[in-house]
């Protein structure tokens, strides 16, 4: 068996159903970017020591991400026959780790320059990747209906990756590269 088809040489691949669409479908768009995230938290992983805390939830993530392209690639009128469990506690499985780790290092109130540490400016970078799923997912949804746990999961993790982000600084004794505050989210 080979890996290539040929099928798409002509700019349409096929999606969960059988129905083909063009390849720059948004559809096709918006799990080509899960795809490369789900690439980059790989690159974070690689880069974490061996036994890091970090390995299990991000191994997770990757998994559920693959889960949550297939229900992407799904049309909502036969999402129901798709095998792949939508589990239903992503969001706030992201929320546990943001609240776990910010309880160590305390909140920020400051937009932070990416970098630092290879794996920080790999989490903010994994953290772009996330907004621009997320912004994909959007112009989906609008198209056919995305799950809603899918978009609130999208929009949690990219808050989880900016704060693994900072708590890997902090964790390395490294300060933050901060730009301004949060002059804005402030109460007149």
């Amino acid at each position: 068996m080979r890996i290539y088809t040929r099928g798409g040489d002509k700019g349409k691949t096929s999606i969960h159903g059988g129905e083909r669409v063009d390849k720059d479908d948004i559809r096709i768009e918006a799990n080509g970017t899960l795809d490369e995230l789900n690439a980059e938290i790989g690159i974070v992983r690689t880069l974490l020591p061996a036994g890091h805390e970090w390995h299990e939830p991000l191994g997770r993530i990757q998994r559920e991400l693959m889960v949550v392209m297939s229900h992407v690639a799904t049309p909502s009128a036969i999402r129901d026959r798709n095998p792949n469990p939508l589990p239903d506690d992503l969001a706030s499985f992201c929320e546990r780790l943001i609240d776990q780790l910010t309880g160590r290092m305390g909140v920020n109130e400051y937009f932070i320059l990416p970098g630092g540490t290879p794996v920080a400016a790999h989490l903010q970078l994994a953290r772009t990747i996330t907004r621009r799923a997320e912004r994909r997912l959007w112009t989906l949804n609008r198209q056919d209906p995305v799950p809603a746990g899918i978009l609130s999961f999208i929009n949690r993790l990219s808050d989880l990756f900016f704060v693994m982000a900072r708590y890997d600084l902090f964790s390395q004794g490294s300060a933050e590269e901060r730009w301004q505050s949060f002059v804005y989210k402030r109460k007149k």
